[in-house]
């Protein structure tokens, strides 16, 4: 396996380990996070998937890993 087929690789676990760890957090059901009782907290935990996600993927894309 080449450098550059690692560097795609780990690119995207990263992309796709954004989302888990917050989608993770959100899941665990805590009933002292304030987001929880907030009516936009399912739209806002959402949106920072996203935008985490999309960030580092023109990260890697400025980088050439992608």
């Amino acid at each position: 396996m080449r450098v550059d087929e690692v560097k795609m690789i780990r690119a995207r676990a990263a992309i796709l380990f954004a989302p888990t760890l917050v989608g993770a957090v959100y899941g665990m059901n805590l009933d002292h996070m304030p987001e929880v009782r907030w009516t936009f907290g399912y739209p806002f935990a959402l949106g920072l998937m996203l935008v985490v996600s999309v960030a580092l993927y023109l990260a890697f894309k400025r980088r050439g890993w992608l």
